[in-house]
């Protein structure tokens, strides 16, 4: 029973570490997108809006890596996994719920594999919402300017 609250702990710091992460990014893509020129405004280009928008995808990209990376970390702290390479490999499957199960965590950690599992889930989610939303703003600025020539 004390590894179980020892599981939910460690979980609960790394979901707490990784939700952070991951808003601070956001809140920084969303800066770098009005600073670049790419957020939908009348002196935006096409091709501006284009780039911005590929470097959210690089950026979130970039963020879901990180956290990876910190999950995989904690799994070399715990010494639950010995190299690096199957600490990131293990992180990375279950971080996008592929789930293999090539390499798996002992009795005494695998509810923190689960908890990174929902975890991945849900910052995958809110990328993809992320980018829906920052797409259909640039599709609503694209069909204003097409209202104005009219």
């Amino acid at each position: 029973m004390l590894m179980l609250f020892l599981n939910l702990l460690v979980a609960a710091v790394l979901v707490a570490t990784t939700f952070v992460v991951h808003f601070a990014g956001l809140v920084g893509l969303t800066a770098v997108m009005r600073r670049t020129g790419g957020h939908p405004s009348r002196h935006s280009t096409i091709m501006k809006q284009g780039a911005a928008i590929l470097a959210i995808l690089f950026g979130l990209f970039a963020l879901h890596s990180l956290e990876i990376w910190i999950y995989a970390f904690a799994y070399l702290a715990l010494g639950e996994l010995g190299q690096l390479e199957t600490a990131l490999y293990f992180s990375t499957e279950t971080f996008t719920t592929v789930g293999f199960g090539d390499v798996i965590l002992s009795d005494r950690w695998r509810m923190l594999g689960a908890a990174e599992a929902m975890n991945g889930f849900l910052l995958i989610g809110w990328s993809t919402a992320f980018l829906i939303s920052l797409t259909a703003r640039v599709r609503a600025f694209e069909a204003e300017i097409e209202n104005l020539d009219d």
